[in-house]
């Protein structure tokens, strides 16, 4: 067996992979690279990756402070690069439908109880509760992959970042 060495990408640093095919059609396959993605995005938005049935990975990129968020489900954020706070609030009152998929936008600053800040490093996750709000901020631009469910604010740029055959 050969010597392989892992290496780890970064915003500034990656190296876009690809699907070989061996005896199967290239339409049964997609590919992206959530670094590149994420170097091409505006900061804070939401580009799916990868994709099953409702469920999805979202490249974001993260620079500076987002909006208030609220998600009706839990959602799982991962950092990939950088470093994120994240700040939590439990709301006065609920603002948004437990039916609704993907998290939502909150207008201006929620009124609640502030549940606590969460500190994310290189390879670090954190549960975003549902029903509960929250804020994120990274003072150099990072990379988090946030597994969701697909919502509205979930962009879908399908034709341009998957590798064409």
């Amino acid at each position: 067996m050969g010597d392989y060495t892992t290496v780890f990408g970064r915003l500034n640093n990656y190296t876009k992979g690809g699907v070989e095919l061996i005896n199967d059609d290239a339409k049964n396959y997609v590919f992206s690279n959530m670094f590149e993605v994420a170097s091409r995005a505006k900061p804070w938005e939401k580009v799916a990756v990868a994709k099953n049935q409702q469920y999805v990975l979202e490249a974001i990129r993260a620079e500076g402070t987002s909006e208030w968020r609220v998600t009706p489900h839990d959602e799982f954020a991962l950092v990939v690069d950088g470093d994120l706070v994240v700040e939590l609030l439990d709301p006065a009152k609920p603002l948004v439908d437990a039916n609704e998929s993907g998290s939502r936008a909150v207008k201006g600053d929620p009124q609640g109880t502030p549940m606590g800040t969460i500190h994310l490093g290189h390879g670090h996750m954190a549960l975003l509760p549902a029903g509960r709000c929250y804020r994120m901020r990274a003072e150099q631009p990072s990379v988090v992959l946030l597994q969701t469910i697909q919502g509205p604010d979930t962009v879908e740029k399908w034709a341009d970042i998957c590798q064409k055959f």
